[in-house]
């Protein structure tokens, strides 16, 4: 198994967990937060896409999806089209509000095909490649792509919690 193998892999991964933490879902399930403070399966799928999105593109050096493609127009959220959810407070988490769960897997899915094209292509001598110097030590490409991938997991396996208390109210 390559490197490149292993992280295709593993954003495959993250699309499976997407896709069984939003299936069926009405916008009312999506937007269920557990109290004020929390966050609903909307944000949180919308957030772990939008760092994957915006992640992979600056790595790649390529534009992302969210705006190249039209996803924030579709999305039409009260949002900056930069904003990837980080630091959101409990307000711009409610603000988050879609349509339908069709449209975050839709978004998620064109980031995912774009993410598997530029880690299918990499080699191992490419991980090694400093994409950030604004930390120290400064941030490989291998060690930004396990911080995608862990984050992503993390936040999918919460919209799946979030999916289960959902469903039991």
């Amino acid at each position: 198994m390559t490197s490149a193998h292993l992280l295709t892999d593993a954003f495959d991964r993250i699309r499976e967990a997407v896709h069984e933490a939003v299936e069926g879902l009405t916008p009312a399930q999506l937007a269920y937060r557990a109290d004020p403070s929390a966050n609903s399966i909307a944000w949180l799928v919308w957030h772990l896409t939008r760092v994957q999105d915006d992640h992979i593109a600056d790595v790649a050096g390529t534009s992302q999806a969210w705006t190249d493609e039209g996803w924030a127009d579709r999305f039409g959220l009260p949002l900056d089209p930069s904003e990837t959810g980080y630091g959101h407070s409990p307000d711009q988490v409610e603000a988050v509000q879609v349509e339908s769960a069709e449209l975050l897997t839709g978004y998620h899915d064109a980031v995912h095909a774009r993410t598997v094209a530029y880690v299918g292509a990499l080699t191992d001598d490419d991980l090694p490649r400093v994409v950030d110097r604004a930390w120290n030590p400064p941030v490989t490409l291998g060690v930004r792509l396990v911080s995608v991938i862990s984050d992503d997991l993390q936040h999918a396996g919460q919209a799946a919690f979030v999916r289960g208390l959902v469903l039991r109210v």
